[in-house]
């Protein structure tokens, strides 16, 4: 005889809830950017109260930020591989393979920050002039190492990041416009697997990696 379910405990059904909510969120604000964007919009498109909303987040600034901050701490985690790699062709090209991942899983995030960015960043700010900005001294420091030891070419670590962020989030900002030279159809798996291989072929080629 199976045994009933046991009652979902407070704690499991408020992170239940909040990731229904962000989940939301994220594809809202993606659509219809902050200022286009209503808690009852959210609410009805996670399919609970607007209260419910309120009760976890007291304000719609409060949960644009939540939804920036997540997406911006997957961006950063990605990086982690660089972090120990013996070199760029293992440290970049893990960088190149995570971030276009999140891209391919995450495009409402991706699209939420590029519009926030594109618009002066009026409400994160502050995650740019202290976070990235700290997180992007440590990784060029570690591509100028890479430099100065022989393993690549002498390029400017900073613009060598803003084109991985370029290419690698296009998929995700631009995605509507790649479906549509593609017939119309979402990328595959196999083409995503073909798209990781080009972008780190063409950039560790243009950096002096085998």
């Amino acid at each position: 005889m199976t045994e009933p379910p046991r009652p979902l405990k407070r704690t499991e059904i408020r992170a239940m809830n909040e990731t229904l909510i962000l989940q939301a969120a994220e594809k809202v604000f993606a659509e219809a950017g902050f200022g286009g964007a209503t808690m009852q919009l959210i609410a009805d498109m996670a399919g609970l109260p607007k209260a419910n909303l309120h009760y976890y987040f007291a304000t719609k600034e409060d949960l644009y930020r939540r939804v920036v901050q997540n997406i911006f701490e997957i961006w950063l985690h990605a990086a982690d591989s660089m972090d120990n790699a013996p070199g760029p062709a293992e440290g970049i090209g893990a960088y190149i393979d995570a971030k276009m991942e999140i891209s391919r899983r995450h495009p409402d995030g991706s699209k939420v920050w590029a519009s926030e960015v594109m618009h002066g960043a009026p409400v994160i700010q502050d995650y740019l002039e202290t976070t990235l900005r700290d997180w992007t001294k440590g990784r060029a420091a570690l591509i100028q190492r890479w430099i100065d030891e022989g393993k690549m070419a002498p390029v400017n670590p900073d613009h060598l990041l803003y084109m991985l962020w370029a290419t690698t989030q296009h998929y995700a900002d631009f995605g509507h416009q790649i479906q549509t030279l593609n017939g119309g159809k979402p990328l595959s798996d196999r083409q995503w697997k073909a798209a990781k291989d080009s972008v780190k072929t063409m950039i560790l080629r243009g950096i002096g990696v085998a």
